[in-house]
């Protein structure tokens, strides 16, 4: 069969909320593009890997897309279902039409002016090629689960899932349940097993800073130093440098508290320290202690993959699939080569991101 061929100005490879507020602010500035999504739906991450009780960590008017803000009725922390609708809400006001079942294979640049991107679709079963001028990079920093390894896990008796398959915690209750991973994904999965009556515990490897909702409502200004939080003596340290310069230099953001840290107190949740290792139901913790579990979820993270299918891009990432230059300097590479939601800054930083890569291609194609 002959591939087919499209052409266009901009391709944007993901359809999350980075790439339909890139496309949003193209289309605003009449600039042709196509969104190519691997998935069947745009933000699959919110749609298929978000667990039920998932809010966003901050207030509505630090989380909206360019030109569009939440309806006036959303509540502060605005929950999953009601994120999804505005992201939906959000394509067809600004007439985004992704692309579904593309699987980018790869992307190249000619030498001259153009990039070449294959992309695979899944549900014909065809091989197609987009040829443009620019490339936007929308895949995000959280793009594919990450587990860690340990040693001895494939004898794990369990149950072993990463937090994007987790939804609720009612198939564990009664169920012993170990999270591993102190951020907030973990925090609040903890919380949830909790209040399902799992017995869950939580790994926590690394000191950590804990802000309460209140304080981050009334308090998004840069504090280095917070008060002591009275958790010391629940296995739980605190960082020497501040929450918000740790989200600044290294993309580290501080644990909004949903209440979990009452239930640590209570000891309804037990803190433990890093995997040893694995013995059939049996994991084994760096102070010694040796427990059986039904599961274990890792809240560990994602990893970005760009470095798969990005044949040439002109030293824009590093090994890690992450922009080399730190932000606000991040989001621009060589040849027409942009990326989107790479800045460790949320939704925030999707935005002045899309912004600032539909302004410079304008400007660009002005001259």
């Amino acid at each position: 069969m002959k591939m087919q061929k499209f052409e266009t100005t901009v391709i944007i490879v993901g359809a999350g909320p980075s790439g339909l507020a890139t496309s949003a602010c193209l289309n605003l500035e009449n600039i042709p593009n196509i969104v190519l999504e691997k998935e069947d739906c745009s933000a699959s991450l919110w749609k298929k890997r978000a667990y039920d009780r998932l809010k966003l960590h901050l207030a509505k008017q630090f989380c909206e897309l360019p030109h569009f803000p939440f309806p006036p009725n959303a509540t502060t922390y605005v929950p999953k279902h009601v994120f999804i609708q505005y992201l939906d809400d959000y394509a067809s006001h600004f007439n985004v039409s992704p692309l579904y079942h593309r699987n980018v294979v790869a992307a190249t640049f000619d030498g001259g002016d153009k990039w070449r991107v294959v992309a695979e679709n899944t549900l014909f079963g065809a091989t197609e090629e987009y040829l443009a001028k620019f490339l936007v990079v929308a895949t995000g920093e959280n793009n594919e689960g990450f587990i860690p390894k340990v040693l001895g896990m494939e004898t794990f008796s369990g149950e072993i899932l990463h937090s994007s398959s987790y939804e609720n915690g009612k198939k564990y209750e009664k169920k012993n349940v170990l999270v591993v991973g102190s951020g907030n994904s973990g925090m609040e999965i903890a919380y949830d097993l909790s209040n399902w009556d799992s017995h869950a515990s939580i790994v926590i490897r690394s000191p950590v800073h804990f802000l309460t909702l209140g304080m981050v409502k009334f308090g998004m200004v840069l504090l280095k130093y917070l008060p002591e939080a009275p958790v010391d003596n629940y296995g739980i340290e605190r960082p020497s440098q501040g929450p918000f310069f740790l989200k600044r230099t290294i993309g580290r953001a501080p644990v909004i508290d949903v209440g979990t840290i009452a239930k640590i107190q209570a000891r309804e949740i037990e803190v433990l320290p890093s995997i040893k290792k694995v013995e059939g139901e049996y994991i084994h913790f760096k102070n010694g202690d040796a427990k059986p579990y039904d599961a274990i979820i890792f809240a560990t993270g994602y990893k970005s993959v760009v470095k798969k299918w990005l044949k040439d891009d002109g030293e824009l990432f590093n090994d890690d699939g992450m922009p080399k230059k730190r932000c606000p300097n991040h989001w621009k590479g060589e040849n027409g080569l942009y990326c989107v939601g790479f800045a460790r800054a949320g939704l925030f930083g999707i935005s002045r991101d899309a912004k600032a890569i539909a302004h410079d291609i304008k400007a660009i194609l002005s001259n």
